[in-house]
């Protein structure tokens, strides 16, 4: 689900100010391209906390409704929400899991790491490759 929001962008003193309007959010940047890097990451953080809360995400103001401050540059900065929570959701969940005993001893002799094991299964069998 990727969505183009509306930023606007400030220099003041050193870096680049940028408020995201749709999220009501500020941050910054050192440079124009990093200003817009971070803006991309508030958004995607905000985004995911309101679906974790069960909040919709809103939709992204069009330009022509959004009034940038003086000397403001109001630009789009794209947001895949889905793709961010790939890329930044690290939380571990708990899994149950039953095998029969004598492997389960089998493995625990060779001193197999299970969660390692059952991630690289899942991965593969997912055709994942990326994290």
């Amino acid at each position: 689900m990727k969505k183009a929001y509306p930023i606007t962008i400030t220099l003041d003193g050193e870096f680049y100010m940028v408020y995201v309007p749709d999220f009501e959010l500020n941050t910054q940047g050192e440079s124009i391209a990093e200003a817009m890097e971070m803006a991309r990451d508030v958004i995607g953080m905000a985004g995911c906390y309101k679906q974790d809360e069960g909040i919709d995400i809103p939709e992204p103001s069009k330009l022509e409704d959004v009034r940038p401050e003086a000397c403001a540059v109001l630009t789009l900065v794209d947001v895949d929400f889905e793709e961010y929570r790939r890329k930044h959701d690290n939380r571990t969940v708990r899994k149950n899991l039953t095998i029969p005993s004598w492997l389960n001893e089998e493995a625990e002799a060779a001193g197999i790491a299970f969660s390692d094991v059952l991630k690289k299964a899942l991965k593969q069998e997912l055709n994942i490759t990326d994290r």
